[in-house]
């Protein structure tokens, strides 16, 4: 995602809460990041985020803090993105509440240890993963959904028993400061604390030591963020993004088609990191494509996008000019206009694009749609893994032998064929990259996972020491042919078990039958 860019904010230099009781206690020396990071892992050490019941009690507080400042989260993205009430309900909060739920109802099962295939050595020994809490976590936010990706994140992060450090994006700085100033007065302003500023806030804290980072952002920023990272072996996760590719197959119903990829594509004015890129199709449906946009975009924004109320604004003035800039060399076949003054963009669709037109050379990340064309599904599969590997692929297709082939021949983040985004909405489903377009992947237990450290643990007893001979020195062509049957013969159990109660069943059902007869 084309979130997070380094811009100054005009909250940089607000200091946090407890930030001069800190100073007193640490030192004036310190910087106000590296007291918050102290204070959450002094916090964290003293194991208080650890208990599920905690855990709990946070995220229940968070959800509450969801619904009862619900308002003042509408105004700040109206202010931010130009976004009405609903639509921040639809996209920010609706599936941060649907997040929290689940992690409520799983969170026992997601934290118990789980037991794991043993071997003919280990069948009498306690062999399992334990998931365990990593350490202090920090996240940094993205602009484009400023709720939504930077608190799920933070689900997680809770749900897996960790502090967290949450740096919203300055660039959605209205929403930066409600949740710098909101957010503590429902979850524990030590463990869980939000730290605004711009450049120099946020390198000042990837200079501190953290147990992992969680980055939603941009390519350029996640190479740096991932290089700080590695100074000190902290392993990250990195949401980026890409130029998700949307193929169209020439029998495909293009109303429907048509009618899913503008949604797609122009809600909250092209800022999501999965909407369709661009379009791949045949030159032969073009035009038809072309039309059936039209009537779309009419049909959800009016003959005139820029007075209707669901329809938003580009960030700022910088991402305005260069969303802008990406309109040189190539033919509009619909909109075009903008308002400067209004950071708007009407939603456009260019066509007759090719490979090396400017629009294809970096993320758009706004309401401009380039339609490249090709000879059909052979080019198509070929234009897309010549160039990096996207966080989303599209496939509108009635038949299924072609989206398992798109699937097969392809690489991307997520595959959806015959819709847009919806993928997001799965909480059972990983969201994340591949290669260029990020690392690692939340959602659900995904998440909890990806911000736990599966432990490995094994428990012996210390009697039965006869059957360990075989490794003790010294070594033997006898001993070693027992290592081998007693390491390499697998078990089991759950087979196991169910063989035994087929047999206890069948047992039974024999005694059954036999004094039936008689």
């Amino acid at each position: 995602m084309l979130g997070v860019v380094l811009e100054s904010s005009a909250y940089s230099n607000i200091p946090c809460p407890l930030f001069y009781q800190s100073l007193t206690q640490y030192g004036s020396s310190m910087s106000r990041e590296q007291l918050v990071v102290e204070r959450a892992r002094r916090a964290f050490q003293t194991g208080m985020s650890k208990p599920l019941k905690f855990r709990v009690h946070q995220l229940k507080n968070l959800h509450r803090f969801i619904t009862e400042r619900r308002k003042d989260i509408a105004d700040a993205v109206k202010k931010d993105l130009n976004k009405t009430e609903h639509s921040t309900e639809l996209f920010e909060t609706l599936g941060l509440e649907g997040e929290i739920d689940v992690a409520v109802e799983r969170l026992a099962e997601w934290a118990a240890p789980r037991p794991v295939e043993k071997s003919l050595l280990t069948i009498l020994d306690e062999v399992y993963i334990q998931p365990e809490p990593l350490g202090v976590v920090l996240i940094i936010g993205a602009w484009n959904y400023p709720w939504a990706v930077t608190l799920q994140p933070l689900v997680a992060a809770i749900a897996a028993g960790n502090a967290a450090v949450v740096k919203p994006s300055e660039v959605s700085s209205h929403s930066a400061k409600v949740m710098e100033e909101l957010l503590p007065l429902y979850l524990d302003k030590e463990l869980y604390p939000v730290v605004c500023g711009g450049v120099s806030e946020t390198q000042e804290l990837l200079r501190q030591r953290f147990d992992h980072i969680f980055y939603t952002g941009n390519s350029t920023v996640g190479k740096l963020v991932m290089e700080a990272a590695a100074r000190h072996l902290t392993p990250v996760t990195l949401e980026l993004g890409g130029k998700s590719p949307c193929y169209i197959d020439k029998d495909v119903d293009l109303r429907v088609a048509c009618r899913r990829i503008t949604w797609g594509k122009f809600v909250n004015c092209g800022q999501t990191c999965i909407a369709p890129d661009y379009i791949l199709c045949e030159p032969s449906i073009q035009d038809r494509v072309v039309e059936e946009i039209r009537k779309c975009i009419t049909e959800f924004y009016t003959d005139d996008p820029k007075t209707f109320e669901d329809y938003g604004r580009i960030i700022n003035q910088r991402h305005f000019q260069r969303v802008m800039s990406l309109l040189e060399g190539s033919t509009v076949a619909i909109g075009g206009d903008s308002d400067q003054s209004q950071c708007y963009i009407a939603p456009t669709v260019l066509k007759d694009v090719t490979g090396g037109s400017k629009v294809m050379q970096e993320e758009i990340f706004g309401p401009l749609l380039p339609i490249v064309t090709v000879s059909g599904v052979d080019e198509a599969i070929q234009f897309i893994n010549e160039r990096e590997k996207p966080l989303a692929l599209y496939v509108f297709s009635p038949d299924n032998k072609l989206i398992r082939r798109v699937i097969a021949e392809t690489s991307s983040g997520a595959l959806v064929a015959n819709d847009c985004l919806v993928h997001f909405t799965v909480s059972a489903l990983p969201f994340g990259g591949v290669g260029n377009s990020g690392i690692g992947r939340y959602h659900s237990q995904h998440g909890f996972d990806q911000l736990s450290h599966l432990r490995a643990c094994l428990i012996k007893k210390l009697n039965l020491e006869d059957a360990n001979a075989m490794r003790y020195p010294p070594h033997t062509a006898k001993k070693l042919g027992w290592a081998r049957f007693f390491l390499l013969k697998r078990v089991n159990l759950r087979r196991l078990r169910r063989m035994a109660l087929l047999a206890l069943f069948s047992a039974m059902a024999a005694f059954i039958v036999q004094r039936f007869l008689r």
